[in-house]
């Protein structure tokens, strides 16, 4: 894909976000930029929902065990197994006022481990539709997941050019765990709204950030990588300035600590939410270690150490080494100067959802699908700018989609 003759010059395109052309050349001919990524993502819903589907008949026709069998067989819930159940709760009964404890008198699973604004939209859609939670549901993550796909690219075509930003939304569309764009978990929201507001971060329209990160706070645990982006980005920024390199006006540095501060609020809310509705002051914390019980049990929450907890109880020595080494990899991969091209502001935002997820998430299956925020990066012309290396990559998405499916929905769970 190319850009079109249409001039690719920047605020000066009538109508084209900055670093996108107004048309792309595709498939042969001239359309504009966000047909073509739609294009590219209804393929890649096509693909993906065959796999589903081969699996979910297979499954059927088999008689095989698979994710929530107690659930009435169709496609729609075959889709939103796991987590969907969860959400299906929200939406037809609320969250419980009272937290369900077990003969130890240890809070087990619950719905407050989940965020309500996805929930309530699909109850919206519902309402609108007369359709079940779970067709609901997969409309909405289909929605957002073309949304998202739309952002990613001009994300990555500001800071990198149109073509990286095609390769980089192919990755995300065909990626093995693409099919979590479609089914009724909060994943495609969240990933709209964190690149949504990371958009308005590099195109320093900081206010801006304000509707998309405070929702991103009641989608999905992360959004804090967003107001620790803004406090990295406020000390470069102001470094640079007492260097003479960057004019870091007043105003902007007003925009910054507002912004930051009302996200940073935004994402330590729920959790206070949760305490005054049950009455327990660490109801949302307990919701979320009962999910790490079956792992290495009963544990208090220390931040920085989920990762050697799980390591050392199944590894030892040699498991807290391999953290080591996983902490050193993604510190090499941030570093490396074609993703220090994409900006300060990437960089920053790449840094801080990776110390998110070390710090408080225990790695497990779902390790994989908490890495897509993290989308952005394969932007990156070290990979999109070598043929080879980005079509052995996008092959080996492709193929590693139905792996995912067998894995997630037969033996694990996604």
């Amino acid at each position: 894909m190319t850009a079109g003759t249409t001039s690719t010059r920047r605020p000066e395109i009538t109508g084209a976000p900055l670093g996108v052309p107004r048309r792309l050349r595709f498939a042969g001919r001239e359309v504009p930029w966000w047909a073509a990524v739609l294009i590219l993502y209804a393929v890649s819903r096509v693909l993906t929902t065959m796999l589903m589907l081969a699996m979910f008949l297979a499954a059927t026709l088999g008689h095989w065990d698979f994710a929530s069998p107690s659930m009435n067989p169709t496609f729609f819930t075959f889709s939103g197994s796991w987590d969907g159940a969860y959400y299906s709760q929200i939406v037809e009964q609320g969250y419980p006022t009272s937290l369900p404890l077990d003969s130890d008198g240890s809070v087990q699973q619950n719905p407050w481990a989940f965020l309500p604004l996805y929930p309530m939209i699909v109850r919206v859609v519902m309402l609108l539709t007369g359709m079940s939670f779970y067709p609901a549901g997969f409309a909405v993550a289909m929605a957002f997941g073309a949304a998202a796909s739309v952002v990613l690219f001009r994300l990555v075509a500001a800071r990198a050019g149109v073509s990286s930003a095609f390769w980089a939304t192919a990755f995300f569309c065909f990626g093995p765990l693409s099919f979590v764009l479609q089914i009724a978990y909060a994943e495609s929201l969240f990933f709209f709204l964190m690149f949504a507001a990371l958009l308005m971060m590099i195109q320093r329209r900081h206010w801006l950030m304000l509707p998309f990160g405070v929702a991103a706070a009641f989608t999905r645990p992360g959004e804090l990588a967003l107001p620790l982006a803004l406090a990295i980005v406020f000390i470069v920024r102001t470094v640079q300035s007492r260097r003479g390199g960057d004019g870091f006006l007043p105003r902007e540095r007003i925009a910054i600590i507002v912004t930051g501060g009302i996200l940073a609020l935004a994402g330590l809310s729920w959790p206070i939410i949760a305490a005054a509705v049950t009455g327990t002051g660490d109801a949302y914390l307990s919701t979320e270690l009962s999910w790490w019980t079956g792992f290495i049990g009963n544990v208090a929450f220390i931040p920085l150490t989920p990762w050697f907890l799980l390591s050392w109880r199944y590894l030892s020595i040699l498991g807290a080494l391999i953290v080591i080494a996983i902490v050193a990899g993604f510190t090499w991969v941030v570093t490396r100067p074609s993703v220090r091209a994409l900006g300060t502001e990437m960089v920053a935002y790449a840094v801080s959802y990776g110390l998110y997820l070390f710090a408080v998430f225990l790695p497990q299956q779902s390790t994989f699908r908490l890495l897509l925020p993290l989308s952005p990066l394969a932007g990156a012309r070290g990979l999109t700018r070598n043929r080879r290396a980005r079509k052995a990559a996008l092959i080996t998405c492709v193929a590693l989609q139905p792996v995912a499916i067998v894995l997630l929905w037969f033996i694990g769970y996604p």
